[in-house]
């Protein structure tokens, strides 16, 4: 554990004298991607966390989040900085004519989606569990056998999906990267898959060929029912509010017993009823269930021993609901219009 928090100090040190030397936007950018990107420094740290004892996972995803919060707040002033410094410079080695049109130069934005995801990581991260990521494109047998979906099951119509040949699909849930990891045998497991998924929808305001999801999976002794409530209501308050209720209602998945749908009470109106929870005064986040027994000795797991449970949210509908957002095609223009409300 000493070295990961020194190798954690290190890495604020090397970001913050990186930052220091940084002369331009582009330079600064540069920084930002090798510190915080998808294969930065802080990502490997939290990716490694799978060397870690499961009691001192939290720990680690407190040092890594006060790393990024420091490192971002640093970098941010000095963006600012050299923003100022770049006009200033502009003003005194220009002749600037009045009369014309302003020219403003136009950033980028973090997208929705982005912001989302990395508040459901900072989370679960918080409570122990380790990020995983897998194959957009997956063998039939992770994306169905292995999740107790075999052919000619209804749910398998259910998920049409686009097959590159008859063994080979498109993920249609992030679900195979758990059986991948449950068939590894490093127990206990304590994890969620982030990743885009592939489904043959019709694009309307609620629906996409191509979108995001995010799974959660934790096997280990003696893992209840209770354990998955007190896990999912824990995550509704962080994320949508202390005040937060949540309501589960039985369902069928086919690779949980028993399964439920979750539902969150409406952060609009406190569960008075709304027309943003359509009077119900609820609103259907997610689905969940214990891991089917099946499911554990398909993947090498003696279900007599371990239990676990799993759950499954789209990316795209916490960002619909966490920004009130009623189209979700609007994700996807990359208006900068858009973007910057965000």
């Amino acid at each position: 554990m000493s070295d990961i928090q020194e190798k954690v100090k290190q890495i604020i040190e090397d970001a913050t004298a990186k930052i220091g030397q940084a002369d331009n936007l582009e330079k600064l950018n540069d920084v930002r991607v090798a510190f915080l990107g998808k294969k930065g420094e802080l990502t490997a740290v939290l990716k490694g966390m799978k060397n870690v004892a499961a009691e001192e996972r939290p720990k680690v995803g407190q040092w890594v989040n006060d790393a990024r919060n420091q490192i971002e707040n640093y970098m941010e002033e000095t963006k600012k900085k050299l923003e100022r410094a770049k006009r200033e410079a502009q003003i005194e080695s220009e002749s600037i004519d009045v009369t014309l049109p302003a020219k403003k130069m136009e950033m980028g934005h973090r997208h929705p989606n982005t912001i989302a995801l990395e508040e459901v990581e900072r989370i679960f991260v918080g409570m122990g569990y380790e990020v995983v990521e897998g194959p957009e494109v997956e063998y039939d047998l992770y994306n169905f056998e292995k999740l107790n979906i075999p052919a000619n099951h209804p749910a398998k119509d259910e998920q049409d999906t686009f097959y590159i040949n008859k063994d080979i699909v498109l993920r249609t849930q992030t679900s195979p990267v758990q059986a991948r990891i449950m068939e590894q045998g490093k127990l206990p497991i304590r994890m969620i898959a982030p990743g885009r998924v592939f489904r043959s929808d019709e694009v309307d305001a609620t629906h996409s060929p191509s979108f995001h999801q995010i799974e959660g999976l934790v096997v280990d002794k003696n893992i209840t029912f209770a354990d998955l409530k007190g896990t999912l209501e824990e995550f509704a308050r962080e994320l949508f509010g202390p005040d937060t209720k949540t309501k589960f209602r039985p369902h069928h998945f086919p690779f949980t017993e028993p399964s439920a749908e979750v539902d969150v009470s409406c952060f609009k109106c406190g569960g008075k009823g709304c027309r943003f929870c359509k009077g119900s005064g609820w609103i259907e986040i997610l689905g969940c269930g214990m891991v089917h027994p099946h499911v554990l000795e398909m993947c090498g797991i003696d279900p007599n021993e371990y239990t676990g449970f799993a759950f499954g949210v789209g990316l795209e509908r916490i960002a619909l609901l966490k920004y009130e957002i009623d189209d979700m095609r609007l994700l996807y223009e990359n208006d900068i219009r858009f973007l910057k409300q965000f």
